[in-house]
């Protein structure tokens, strides 16, 4: 057991060896100072590799991130049953070199190659340096985020008021240039809608919500259910 242990090495030191033998590991390394000292240095590597590589990124990312998450539908945990097969050194040496090979490639590739995809659509919008993003809390959650850059607003929207059959919420975006619909807000579960993407007008300065039949409207019905000042 004692020689199998000091193959653990790689494997502990990105976290890849399951809790029960972990525990044992670290009593072997409490007696082992070849096997300690390998995990020093192999830790101190992937540390190195995060300080000179990673980029941090901007503030304003994360507002735009959040609105996002605020409006996505999340998965409900799944409970993994406990299996009593303990795994092999290779499986492990395999889980070891997979989990420094991620790290290594995020980091190498985080911010530094050109080829790598660039966002679309919605992402592209929140993604923008220029996105900015108000939210309001009349009646639900609005969030607006708009980027010069893209041309586009993104209009998310949850806990709405009931609408009865046969209507639909309607986005509008208003401004000197005119009233223009952005399209109808489509459910996304009983408290949410997903997100409008559409053209950003010059000069808009409100963004209005509806309720309109289900098809929607040429001209927006009054009183707005929301009305949202971008200034």
């Amino acid at each position: 057991m004692t020689a199998e242990l000091h193959t653990l090495t790689g494997a502990y030191a990105v976290d890849a060896v399951p809790a029960e033998e972990a525990a044992a590991f670290e009593r072997h390394l409490r007696g082992c100072p070849a096997c300690s000292q390998e995990v020093r240095e192999l830790r101190e590597t992937a540390a190195r590799l995060g300080r000179a590589l990673a980029t941090a990124p901007p503030p304003r990312l994360r507002e735009a991130t959040l609105a996002r998450v605020a409006h996505t539908r999340q998965w409900p945990p799944s409970i993994a049953r406990r299996s009593g097969v303990v795994k092999t050194r290779v499986a492990l040496w395999g889980a070891a070199a997979a989990a420094v090979g991620a790290l290594v490639f995020g980091l190498v590739t985080t911010g530094t190659d050109p080829a790598r995809p660039q966002p679309t659509g919605v992402d592209a919008v929140l993604a923008a340096p220029d996105a900015s993003t108000v939210k309001s809390a009349e009646r639900g959650t609005t969030t607006v985020v708009t980027s010069r850059s893209q041309g586009k607003i993104v209009v998310l929207a949850g806990e709405l008021p009931p609408l009865a059959a046969g209507k639909a919420y309607q986005v509008w975006l208003i401004g000197a240039s005119g009233v223009h619909s952005a399209g109808l807000l489509a459910p996304d579960g009983p408290h949410r809608t997903r997100p409008v993407l559409a053209r950003l007008p010059d000069g808009i300065d409100r963004v209005g919500i509806t309720a309109e039949p289900a098809g929607g409207s040429p001209a927006p019905t009054v009183p707005a259910v929301v009305m949202v000042d971008l200034t």
